[in-house]
Formats: structure tokens, C-alpha cells, sequence
């Protein structure tokens, strides 16, 4: 949903750049760009004025706008991995986490829309999503071995890790764009609101539970 007009006014108002990292200041900068306003308005002048420094200081780091959205969607992934590494520390069940996870995610792309376009945008032509980098806090890591803790897939058996995640990852991205059909409304009210829903639905999908049974057997 894009921001209305005193959004527009105060991401119109450049926030002062002052010390630390400038090129992850940019990227936050446009981020916050992104969501209020869309893709179309994200440009590296933008982001220059959002952070508060010259027009010439982004392309000290980006090159243009498609390494600035690559970074942009880079900076989501990071945040996506955050959110579902909450989500795993928030239970000890195996079977539990998988769910929570998977609301996890869709709380993110939720929340952050335009963002969540952009990493899949990005990422969609590549031989490898950014999630795919296999250090310790990535979200494919957090999900590999929540699939592994959960009996989801032989995690001996490369192929069919593969497949357990990709099933994960979309049925993950399935819910989140069926989620924001307007005809559900009624029946997120009925069950407790939006996050209920989506539980209750991850809680009704086999692929989240073990090898061949569901989480409700």
C-alpha cells in the first residue's frame, strides 16, 4: 500500500547521512523509497537525496539502478532471514517451527511488499537465488535444517533436499499472495485474524509436516 501525504513529505525530506557505512545507508534509503512509492520512483538520485548526501555519492557504490535493486533485494533477503530465524527460536517442535516459518514468511512479504517483489524480480533469471548462499543466518540455511529436524527430506540425499525446499518456498510464496485476496476476509475473522489464517492454512498442508504425513496426523 503506498504511502499517503505526509509519508510522501517526510520521505521527500532528506534524512542527514552522518557516519558509519554509506552504501548500506543508501540501500536502506532505498528501500524505504520502494515501499513508500514503488520501483518507478527508486533511482540513485533518490536514494542521494533520501540519505541526505550529494547526487554524485551513490555512484561511489552502484554502478546504477539495477546493482542499487540488487542490493535493495539483497538487504530484504537478509531481513527475510532474520524474521525466520526468529521464527524457528520461537518453538522447539519440529513440526511447529515449519508452520512458523512459513507464516514467518508470509508476515514478510506482507509487510514489505514492493520489497518482496523486487528479491523474486531479481532473482528469477539468476542460476542462484540470493537465499541460496550457505552461510549459518541465511534463510536457506535456516530452512534446510528445519527440514532436516523436521524429517521433511533426507538430508543425505541432495535431490531430495532440493525438492523439500522448493516445495517449501513455494508453498510459503503461494499463501502469501493468496493471502491478500479481499474474498478471504470473512473467514480470517472468523478464525482470529490474518496471522491465525495463515497458520491454520500451513497447518493443513502435508508438505509441512514429516515424510508422508501431515501435521495433522
Amino acid at each position: 500500500m503506498r504511502e499517503t501525504g505526509s509519508a510522501l513529505r517526510q520521505a521527500e525530506t532528506p534524512k542527514p547521512y552522518h557516519h558509519g557505512n554509506l552504501s548500506h545507508a543508501l540501500v536502506l534509503a532505498g528501500r524505504r523509497i520502494l515501499e513508500a512509492f514503488g520501483p518507478a520512483a527508486l533511482s540513485l538520485r533518490a536514494v542521494a537525496r533520501e540519505a541526505g548526501v550529494s547526487p554524485a555519492a551513490p555512484y561511489h557504490h552502484f554502478k546504477d539502478k539495477g546493482e542499487l535493486l540488487d542490493a535493495v533485494a539483497k538487504e530484504g533477503w537478509h531481513a527475510l532471514g532474520d524474521m525466520i530465524s526468529e521464527a524457528r527460536a520461537a518453538t522447539t517442535c519440529p513440526h511447529e517451527t515449519l508452520t512458523e516459518i512459513g507464516v514467518a514468511y508470509v508476515k514478510f512479504a506482507r509487510a514489505n511488499p514492493a520489497l518482496y517483489r523486487i528479491m523474486y524480480h531479481m532473482a528469477c533469471d539468476r542460476e542462484s537465488m540470493p537465499m541460496d548462499a550457505k552461510t549459518d543466518d541465511s534463510a536457506w540455511t535456516h530452512v534446510a535444517e528445519a527440514i532436516t529436524k523436521a524429517g521433511a527430506a533426507d538430508p543425505h540425499d541432495e535431490q531430495d533436499m532440493a525438492l523439500a525446499h522448493i516445495a517449501l518456498w513455494s508453498t510459503a510464496h503461494g499463501v502469501a499472495e493468496m493471502t491478500a485476496f479481499k474474498e478471504f476476509d470473512g473467514l480470517k475473522e472468523a478464525v482470529g485474524g490474518e496471522e491465525a489464517f495463515v497458520r491454520a492454512l500451513f497447518k493443513r498442508i502435508n508438505v509441512w509436516g514429516s515424510r508422508g504425513r501431515g501435521l495433522n496426523h
